[in-house]
């Protein structure tokens, strides 16, 4: 890999984990109506907003970790396009954290490095497996904002939009990844991947 390649991965690194994200399409939400929530359930919000926000630090990661090793092209095309989706999602939730008053998570350095060794080691066993990575990743995803929106105040529309337009977009990446034709992942590696999510969906909860 050439020095300009890896300064520019060090900088998307950088700009993940310490600098605001952008986005491109409009906060869904936006000129929803905001809701008077008490403390206990702000603190909630927060704190699940806060997950989904360490959750797209580690997605960015993944993507990122998984592009530079991947051997295809339109399959690193693939990875980078949700990428690009997942910044968004980054800036989403980042914006009604600090609507709400709350604060991101402070292990995101953690979670970012941790995160991008897996993407580096699916990317290397190959792109059947590293789209099946990014496939099972997204379902898992999509069935954890499902319970968010199971759990988040029926009155807080704004938050309930962010995380809904999340939701779709997570069900599109991971059709794309089987349309570019994922291999289904053992099982076992599912089990490992979701017990791996719970802990840093707990920890990054409070912290």
């Amino acid at each position: 890999m050439s020095i300009d390649r890896l300064i520019l991965e060090f900088d998307l690194a950088l700009r993940t984990v310490c600098a605001s994200a952008r986005s491109v399409r409009p906060l869904p939400g936006r000129d929803l109506p905001e809701q008077e929530l008490g403390a206990q359930e702000r603190r909630h919000v927060v704190g699940l907003m806060r997950v989904n926000h360490c959750g797209e630090v580690c997605a960015q990661a993944l993507y990122q970790g998984q592009a530079l090793t991947s051997r295809d092209p339109e399959v690193r095309e693939a990875l980078r396009s949700a990428a690009q989706e997942e910044t968004e999602h980054l800036a989403w939730t980042e914006q009604r954290i600090a609507a709400l008053g709350g604060r991101k998570s402070l292990l995101n350095p953690l979670w970012y490095a941790g995160s991008l060794s897996l993407g580096v080691f699916a990317g290397v066993l190959g792109d059947r497996w590293n789209l099946g990575f990014l496939a099972e990743t997204e379902r898992q995803v999509e069935a954890h904002l499902d319970s968010h929106l199971r759990s988040l105040p029926e009155g807080d529309l704004r938050s309930r939009a962010i995380v809904d337009q999340m939701r779709l977009d997570e069900i599109e990446h991971a059709e794309t990844a089987i349309r570019h034709g994922a291999a289904e992942l053992p099982l076992f590696v599912k089990q490992a991947m979701k017990a791996m999510g719970k802990v840093m969906t707990g920890v990054a909860y409070r912290l």
